[in-house]
């Protein structure tokens, strides 16, 4: 009776032990689902009820604004910033959302808008930001909600425009979900405005999938094939070699906007691809060598220098992403939450070079280099 009651338990043990493994190996399987599924707001977004609009006439609706030590610069950087709110009960974050506007400053700012600090004036507003969930599904109230995220923004510029900007040099910035915007901002408002135009230095959609067939040479607004050109697109999302994962979420899953002010999937149209180490279009790969500085600026002070790592990493465009190697340094690699990990990277593989490109194009634009322009703080 003993031994029957002992192998009875060492069954119930096995089969609890089994229902644990398949439980586990479910849980990892589906994580991505699971973890994505805890954003959703889980309203529809007809329903939904956005946070306060911002007013960008007052400073804390910037996230940085032009100090004293920037007041000569002849040129004027608009940035506008990537995904930094998670979701939850929102579609859109506000603009005082402490989480993400610590992402913001801590990881975004100085790694994606420091390159431009040396370059010209730098304004970046705050605006409600469709939530990281958005871009983990295809779903119709997403779209709403990043078509929604375009009002700030185009609000932001013309702000700037009046009250900053009149007939100045600018050059555009933004950042995967800021990079989508600032394509939309291009194709109906700049391209369509002359002076726009003429003044545009360069626009960098920096990890932004951008279609190909839109910035050819008669485009209104082309891509930039080579170094020091002016009034031009550098448009470029990567994936590091070996990646496939990255590569199918990219190429399947990314959304553009179409000529109605509708997100369509980009389906087999090949983006666009800037190489920042060539400062062109070119198919070729560059070496390492051509890297002039990547860094981790994550938590510096706005204005502080970083230092550089210089020779980290290769790249060359193929089927319209930039393929990049490994990082040499150990500073160079994805880290933190799930979530911050479907971000943005928390460092710069191109910091220098687009420092550089930057320079370059406003030098041309202006018709004289650009003077260096000290590591002070800005105003925030």
């Amino acid at each position: 009776m003993g031994g029957t009651f002992k192998g009875f338990k060492r069954w119930i043990f096995a089969g609890l032990a089994l229902f644990l493994a398949l439980f586990l190996t479910a849980a990892f399987v589906f994580r991505y689902d699971i973890l994505s599924n805890a954003l959703d707001p889980k309203v529809p977004f007809l329903t939904y009820r956005p946070p306060p609009a911002p007013d960008y006439g007052k400073p804390s609706s910037w996230a940085l604004l032009p100090g004293a030590a920037h007041a000569n610069q002849p040129v004027d950087v608009f940035f506008l910033h990537p995904t930094t709110f998670d979701g939850g009960r929102d579609w859109n974050g506000g603009i005082d959302q402490p989480k993400a506007q610590r992402f913001l400053s801590r990881v975004v700012i100085p790694n994606y808008a420091g390159p431009f600090d040396r370059v010209g004036r730098v304004f970046a507003p705050r605006y409600r930001q469709a939530s990281l969930y958005t871009y983990l599904t295809l779903r119709d109230d997403a779209r709403d909600a990043r078509r929604f995220a375009y009002g700030d923004v185009r609000l932001a510029f013309k702000t700037y425009l009046s009250r900053y900007g009149e007939a100045r040099p600018f050059i555009i910035v933004g950042v995967e979900q800021g990079g989508s915007l600032a394509a939309r901002l291009l194709r109906e408002e700049i391209a369509t405005d002359p002076d726009l135009k003429r003044r545009l230095v360069a626009a960098y959609l920096i990890e932004t999938v951008a279609p190909a067939d839109e910035y050819g040479p008669k485009a209104a607004i082309p891509a930039c094939e080579h170094k020091g050109e002016t009034g031009c697109v550098a448009a470029w999302a990567s994936a590091q070699e070996g990646d496939f994962r990255a590569v199918q979420e990219l190429t399947g899953r990314s959304l553009v906007w179409d000529g109605t002010d509708q997100l369509v999937n980009l389906e087999h149209r090949a983006p666009l691809c800037f190489n920042p180490l060539l400062g062109g279009t070119g198919l070729e790969r560059a070496p390492a060598k051509l890297n002039l500085g990547a860094t981790n600026a994550t938590g510096l002070d706005w204005g502080a220098r970083p230092p550089f790592l210089q020779r980290q990493v290769s790249a060359r465009c193929e089927n319209g992403l930039l393929r990049t190697s490994k990082p040499k340094s150990s500073a160079l690699r994805d880290s933190g939450s799930w979530a911050d990990r479907r971000k943005v990277d928390a460092f710069n593989l191109f910091y220098a070079d687009l420092e550089a490109d930057a320079l370059a194009r406003s030098a041309t634009m202006i018709g004289r280099s650009l003077a260096a322009v000290p590591a002070v703080p800005q105003g925030r």
